[in-house]
């Protein structure tokens, strides 16, 4: 589980929230780039508007699914 981000943000001004945000994803996120055959991308995002997730929440349950089977 990852840290969440400080509930005070709305304290921090624009620039301390910015700063703070990206050491932040920094300190506990990671990319990964896909490549996909054309229409893919469409296909999850649509997907996982139905599920009522984000794309990347719909593509991280799919795979830990996978992974635990």
């Amino acid at each position: 589980m990852t840290k969440e981000i400080n509930p005070n943000i709305d304290t921090w001004n624009t620039s301390e929230k910015v700063k703070k945000i990206e050491k932040w994803k920094q300190e506990y996120k990671e990319h990964i780039n896909l490549s996909v055959p054309k229409g893919t991308k469409e296909r999850w995002r649509a997907a996982a508007e139905k599920a009522g997730m984000s794309m990347t929440a719909f593509v991280l349950e799919a795979v830990e699914t996978k992974i635990a089977q």
